[in-house]
């Protein structure tokens, strides 16, 4: 999945962070970072291309902001692992809530 690759940078993930709060210029993004412009740039050039951001000319400026698409592809995602792993830790609680006399026969078998 492109975007978990996407993510998986702490930069990237600090850029997606910022622009939560957000749209912003490329070079207030370049700004809050100790990194080159152009690095800034491959970074945002992966959050594009992974749908999490889009860009906008503006006058002399491109304008950043979070792409919903790419975060609706991932919350889809999540949401079929989430229904993976709720219907197994229910079962889990729910074995752990019988009397522990009940559990240990059922090993005994």
């Amino acid at each position: 999945m492109e975007t978990l690759v996407a993510l998986a940078d702490p930069t990237r993930r600090k850029i997606v962070e910022l622009l939560s709060h957000g749209e912003r210029p490329a070079g207030a993004i370049v700004d809050k970072f100790a990194i080159s412009a152009p690095a800034i740039s491959q970074h945002l050039r992966v959050l594009r291309e992974a749908r999490l951001v889009r860009v906008r000319a503006e006058a002399q400026s491109r304008i950043y902001e979070l792409d919903p698409v790419g975060f609706s592809e991932l919350d889809d995602w999540l949401r079929g692992i989430r229904k993976f792993w709720t219907a197994r830790l229910e079962a889990l609680e729910r074995e752990l809530d019988k009397p522990e006399t009940t559990r240990k026969s059922k090993r005994k078998r």
